[in-house]
């Protein structure tokens, strides 16, 4: 049996997920924002939101698309399917507050004390990256977010830039900005200090290792784990047994761990030499070893931009023409995004402390595509079930423990299709080996990609 809201409210939906976005939520934004309906129409505030979110589920379809699918478990009920102005209107109307504040409520690592993989000696592990999205060459967005300028001229797309704060055991989000890519990602990950405190460590690549920033954020309480650029010579304070010695950057004092990383796979061997900075500076506690291995995580920030622009966008340029509305979008995009990331969090710890990474985020997003076009598991029952059925389907195909592999890290998609540099690149993932070796010292630096 179908149970969804009655009325007008019924294509309000985002099938199971409804149970973590739930009506009263998205009713409570609406009214918080002012933003609520005057009168009943055939898209009252609260449809048009969860139309939004559902939006971020169904990249390859347009708006009106994307009603179709909310609408089609909802047999017999004789909708009548808005026309393309009608929606417009009605994302106006609504806007990007409610959307903020959606975001703002379900922001956060989604995991618990016990979740697994998500804390390293008691500290919850974060990292702090950007990317871009492309989004429509309208007059409208070329004005507000102007286009980027390079030696071969003017780029196809205007492009926003995001920056975000994720777990890294969950990749969930727990703050992100975003605007014009002309401003660049310390400007932006500036303002997500506020959502930074003790018992945090976030991981930083050598793009943020500015003295300004590291300060402010050593100021929060929080701990950094940065890699230095080359040109950096901090001086050593004092010397440890395990290879790291103490210093001082930016009126901070910090531990530096220089390591020599070799990787080898079938296709041959590479070492690279990087150096780190963080603020732990017990080396009995936190061994300059374990400090190497724990920077690895900040990949996984990464990994979260692969899933919202690949898995969710397909890599598609975003609908919206105006900048108003692109903000509207990415808010949506990013909330649907923590919502299914939470589901997962939800039935790793239901399950007895299966660790997140094993949980496919494909696997997720389509349980949850097939539970909307079905208007399934709307409304939960007296006795809710935590894992339900997208907690079942990840149960049913979980992945095996990760395993050290690489690949190299490559345009996939050129801007021409003649770009002949990169037709070079072996693009296979190969299993590899590991070993690091700590370098007492300052040694000459690898000028490359995170390790």
């Amino acid at each position: 049996m179908i149970t969804v809201a009655k009325g007008v409210f019924a294509p309000g939906h985002l099938g199971e997920l409804t149970r973590i976005v739930p009506f009263e939520m998205v009713d409570a934004v609406l009214a918080d924002t002012g933003r609520t309906q005057q009168r009943l129409r055939l898209l009252p505030s609260r449809v048009v939101v969860y139309l939004l979110l559902a939006a971020g589920l169904f990249a390859e379809v347009g708006y009106l698309g994307v009603w179709d699918k909310l609408v089609a478990g909802l047999h017999g009920l004789g909708w009548v399917r808005p026309s393309a102005t009608g929606l417009w209107h009605a994302r106006v109307r609504v806007g990007v507050a409610p959307l903020r504040a959606l975001f703002d409520l379900l922001r956060g690592p989604a995991a618990g004390i016990r979740t697994a993989g998500v804390w390293w000696c008691g500290l919850l592990v974060t990292a702090i990256d950007g990317t871009v999205f492309d989004v429509p060459d309208s007059p409208g967005n070329v004005t507000g977010l102007g286009k980027n300028r390079s030696q071969h001229g003017t780029a196809g797309y205007p492009q926003v830039r995001l920056v975000a704060l994720v777990a890294c055991g969950t990749r969930a989000v727990i703050d992100a900005v975003f605007g014009p890519k002309s401003q660049g990602e310390t400007t932006y990950a500036t303002r997500l200090i506020r959502s930074l405190h003790p018992r945090m460590i976030v991981l930083l690549d050598r793009g943020f290792d500015g003295n300004t920033f590291l300060a402010a954020v050593a100021g929060t309480g929080a701990d950094f784990l940065v890699r230095l650029n080359g040109n950096r010579k901090p001086p050593v304070l004092a010397n440890h047994h395990d290879g790291s010695y103490t210093s001082i950057i930016a009126g901070v004092r910090v531990r530096i761990v220089a390591c020599e990383i070799t990787i080898s796979t079938t296709a041959g061997t590479h070492t690279g030499v990087y150096r780190l900075a963080t603020t732990l500076l017990d080396h009995r506690r936190f061994p300059a070893l374990e400090i190497v291995k724990l920077y690895h995580a900040r990949w996984e920030v990464e990994s979260a931009y692969l899933e919202i622009k690949s898995t969710m966008l397909g890599r598609r340029v975003l609908r919206s023409p105006i900048p108003a509305l692109i903000a509207q979008e990415i808010y949506a995009l990013l909330t649907v995004y923590q919502v299914v990331w939470t589901a997962i969090a939800d039935t790793a710890d239901a399950a007895g402390g299966v660790d997140p990474d094993r949980a496919s985020f494909t696997t997720a997003v389509q349980a949850a595509r097939d539970l909307i076009v079905q208007a399934a598991n709307v409304i939960a029952e007296t006795t809710i079930d935590l894992i339900g059925t997208i907690g079942g389907h990840l149960l049913d195909n979980l992945m095996p423990d990760r395993r050290l592999r690489i690949s190299p890290r490559a345009v996939k998609r050129p801007l021409s299709r003649y770009a002949y540099k990169s037709l070079g690149v072996d693009r296979k993932s190969y299993l590899a080996t590991l070993s690091i070796d700590i370098i007492a010292g300052q040694p000459a630096l690898t000028d490359q990609g995170d390790p």
